[in-house]
């Protein structure tokens, strides 16, 4: 009996109200709640991610928790560490194998510009094989860094959404010198 006027009630408050919105926010607003993300971890900062994704952080609260190995399934790269100049075409063939739209976080001072390793095996930053939407600064960074860049890279795909030009989110210690 309850259900039914529960139902009844449910009824005539959707017949009385409306909800207008544009569809690409709409849309938006399901990726932005919904980031399928791979973790390409090479070094420590993967132990941060793993802090991140962990019950004390829990990535889940932001919609990212379905972590993914298979770039097919995946819509958002985050390197983790140290990349060589070997595992260069590894990356960029990982990335142009996710599904579209795609995005790309920076995790670490590694990835994001070499690190201390400043020699000719290290790729100065992932940034010269791949486009970056968010960089995350720190040796290792804390899990609540990567957990603010999930909230600046949702924005970004909102302010995308309606037209905005999305603010940059770049700490690159090493841009200065190049």
């Amino acid at each position: 009996m309850r259900l039914k006027v529960e139902s009844k009630k449910m009824s005539s408050v959707v017949e009385n109200n409306f909800l207008t919105t544009k569809l690409s926010e709409l849309v938006a607003w399901g990726r932005k709640n919904s980031l399928w993300p791979l973790p390409f971890g090479t070094a420590c900062c993967a132990i941060e991610f793993m802090g991140a994704v962990d019950s004390v952080f829990d990535i889940s609260r932001f919609g990212a928790e379905l972590v993914r190995f298979s770039p097919r399934q995946a819509d958002l790269l985050l390197v983790l560490g140290t990349i060589n100049y070997k595992q260069a075409p590894v990356l960029k063939k990982v990335y142009e194998q996710m599904t579209e739209p795609k995005w790309v976080v920076a995790v670490g001072s590694c990835a994001t510009c070499g690190g201390f390793y400043d020699n000719y095996s290290v790729l100065q930053g992932i940034d010269e094989v791949i486009p970056v939407d968010v960089y995350v600064p720190g040796c290792p960074p804390r899990p609540e860094s990567i957990l603010l860049a999930i909230v600046r890279l949702q924005e970004k795909i909102c302010k995308e959404a309606v037209g905005e030009k999305p603010e940059l989110y770049i700490y690159k210690p090493h841009s200065v010198r190049k």
